[in-house]
């Protein structure tokens, strides 16, 4: 069972930034493709952002050029950059991780095969 623990959520003001990681236990780590989703109130979860084991990413269109997934496997983490952050970018924002990639599920919210408890970023106008 691989472990996900995000970190890094906080309060912050439009226009700000924040560096969400998410750490896992597993030391095959590099081979797992991982996500970023998020979910507000009153809301569906949603795909944010993704990298895959071979560093290929993808994001939602809202955070196109203003976020920035990456990972460091030595350090069996990946990163969620997020700069000039807008009150609509409030939301638990959750880890998850697969061992197969599958775009077309997976852009769902579906076959992700691990999940984190979430962090909670808020962003005040």
């Amino acid at each position: 069972q691989v472990q996900l623990v995000e970190s890094g959520g906080g309060l912050v003001q439009a226009g700000g930034s924040l560096r969400l990681s998410c750490a896992a236990s597993e030391t095959a780590f590099r081979l797992l493709t991982v996500g970023w989703y998020r979910q507000a109130p009153g809301n569906q979860r949603e795909l944010v952002a993704i990298i895959t084991s071979g560093r290929s990413t993808n994001y939602v269109d809202s955070v196109k050029g203003r976020f920035t997934i990456s990972r460091d496997n030595a350090k069996n983490t990946v990163y969620l950059q997020m700069y000039s952050l807008k009150p609509e970018d409030t939301a638990v924002y959750y880890c998850a991780a697969a061992w197969v990639t599958d775009p077309n599920r997976q852009s769902r919210g579906d076959g992700m095969d691990y999940w984190g408890k979430g962090t909670l970023v808020t962003v005040s106008s």
